[in-house]
């Protein structure tokens, strides 16, 4: 089977994971910005987590010289575009990708511009390729809970344009939710999706508060419902969506090994769950390897990753008919 040439969808792609070592060397030499070295081979180390990773914290400061050129209108945009055009390559036919637009003030661009030049790189992609987007806004779990009523208040105007969901995520401590029951209930009340990183670092009693307090629709990983039956129980009977990412939850050491990761088991008691890249770079990955190692190491079936495939159609925040094409990519 040639896993390239299979319809593919993502629901969990974070931007600044994201990025093409080259883009990084040329925006830097545009804009003037400092970073450890002009080598794509030695940029590309550096922002690569590997396999052996220690730990999410560990993984997460892959994270640093991306944000440092994510600074302008002009790099959002491209870099943005530069997303999608690789996952076109590889027949993603949609995409919802996530950032945290307070992550890239840092040169006085407002929050509106922000989304603005991430939803003008969706847009120019789709343009060109086979494939469409919707932006996820992120909101890092270690800021001030009025910075989260920031982007929901922020980001509003963008809904319906761009804009389909609301999330939190970075380090992950345990009982999170309760901080920000008030600004995740604001924002379902405008209309934003929710979807909230969970269950990553061995707390699965988090991913069980994120459904019930905050109204999650969709989990960032859940890994570790399988060790909180009442997060397990609560996502089965509740027809939560897993956004799982075997690669990434290899190197954070959510599993020790692929054939350890949950997915699998998850996916044959019903749970639905979908395979997604997490950060294409920082990962170094791709969804045709995400797909490759559910064949390799669980041996699915072709009909298992057409009922995959269809979870993610169910599970996006796409408008109706945007799913109604996607279902026609795959023949059920």
């Amino acid at each position: 089977m040639n896993l390239v040439n299979l319809p593919k969808i993502e629901l969990h792609c974070h931007i600044d994971g994201s990025l093409r070592p080259q883009t990084i060397i040329d925006i830097a030499k545009k804009e003037g910005i400092d970073i450890p070295s002009f080598d794509k081979d030695e940029i590309k180390r550096e922002i690569t987590a590997p396999l052996e990773c220690k730990s999410l914290d560990e993984y997460l400061k892959t994270f640093t010289i991306p944000n440092l050129v994510m600074q302008s209108k002009e790099s959002l945009r491209r870099i943005t575009f530069e997303l999608f055009e690789d996952a076109s390559q590889e027949n993603v036919k949609y995409m919802e990708v996530r950032f945290a637009p307070l992550l890239h003030t840092a040169q006085g661009l407002a929050v509106e511009e922000i989304i603005q030049s991430v939803i003008d790189g969706i847009k120019d992609a789709e343009e060109k390729y086979d494939i469409k987007g919707n932006l996820i806004l992120s909101c890092m779990r270690i800021m001030p809970v009025d910075r989260v009523f920031e982007v929901v208040e922020k980001g509003r105007q963008f809904l319906g344009r761009g804009v389909v969901g609301i999330d939190l995520c970075a380090s992950e401590e345990d009982g999170f939710c309760k901080k920000f029951i008030e600004p995740i209930a604001l924002a379902r009340q405008y209309g934003y999706r929710v979807t909230i990183h969970a269950g990553e670092t061995g707390i699965g009693k988090n991913v069980l508060e994120a459904v019930e307090l905050l109204g999650a629709e969709r989990i960032g990983h859940g890994v570790f419902i399988k060790d909180c039956i009442e997060a397990y129980n609560i996502v089965k009977e509740r027809k939560v969506t897993l956004e799982m990412c075997p690669t990434s939850n290899v190197q954070t050491k959510a599993v020790n090994s692929f054939n350890e990761h949950p997915i699998y088991d998850f996916y044959k008691d019903g749970i639905r769950v979908t395979v997604n890249t997490d950060n294409r770079t920082v990962s170094d990955t791709n969804m045709t390897q995400e797909c490759n190692i559910l064949f390799e190491e669980f041996n699915i079936t072709y009909e298992d990753y057409k009922q995959i495939y269809y979870n993610s159609v169910e599970a996006c925040f796409a408008d109706l008919c945007t799913k109604q094409k996607l279902k026609k990519y795959m023949k059920f």
